[in-house]
């Protein structure tokens, strides 16, 4: 079961969130919470995933997150917002926040986007990856990320790509033909020649460059070290 912890200020929307990611049978919601609990209760129950609220009156959400990444075990942690254009998107995602939602977000996107996060994969709703991009980050990569990218294997720009597209390990090991393990070894090669903290600041410059289909940016770049 993929345990779950749902952080919101308003009660009616924790038991929203609750219902319909609690429907699935490979789901548990183990406590919900607004912010002046939360690292408490993830201590607790330590969640595979945290559907965290962006903007709480207690406490913030970027206070939360904070907190819960330098728990030893820190949980997949998706920020739920209301707005696509929440000026605190950016800051959250250099936090190492795995994923962001619209609260409008449609029920088995949720349900499924919960299942990717608890694999090990990162979510950016499609709204949102625009804000981040264009509004916080810049609309395409600078020089020195440029230069890491023409540093990467042809096989490590293909798992980037597919990072950029939200999959998680195992789906990228499918639609490559690889195993799980060599995956992971990529994705930790990838981040540490971006110099990235996490998945999604990976997805985020993956879709900078123009890898991820449907996404204008910079055209690929050349794999410098061959096919890996």
């Amino acid at each position: 079961m993929i345990q779950v912890v749902v952080i919101d200020d308003e009660t009616l929307v924790r038991s929203g969130l609750s219902l319909i990611v609690g429907s699935a049978p490979d789901i548990e919601v183990v406590a919900t919470c607004s912010g002046g609990e939360a690292v408490a209760e993830v201590e607790k129950h330590r969640p595979d995933v945290v559907l965290l609220d962006i903007r709480m009156p207690d406490v913030d959400g970027l206070t939360v997150l904070r907190g819960l990444r330098a728990l030893p075990e820190p949980p997949a942690v998706a920020m739920l917002t209301t707005f696509d254009s929440d000026e605190y998107i950016g800051t959250a995602l250099r936090g190492g926040a795995a994923g962001f939602l619209l609260k409008d977000t449609d029920p088995e996107q949720l349900v499924h986007a919960v299942r990717v996060l608890a694999s090990g994969g990162s979510i950016l709703s499609p709204a949102v990856t625009g804000t981040v991009i264009n509004g916080y980050l810049g609309a395409s990569p600078d020089r020195p990320t440029v230069a890491r990218l023409r540093t990467m294997t042809t096989r490590e720009l293909d798992v980037l790509a597919l990072l950029g597209e939200g999959l998680s390990n195992a789906e990228i090991a499918q639609r490559l033909f690889l195993s799980t393990g060599t995956v992971k070894d990529h994705i930790s090669a990838i981040l540490a020649k971006l110099g990235t903290a996490n998945r999604v600041q990976a997805a985020v410059i993956a879709h900078q460059a123009g890898l991820v289909p449907g996404r204008e940016g910079e055209p690929r770049p050349d794999g410098g070290g061959g096919t890996g």
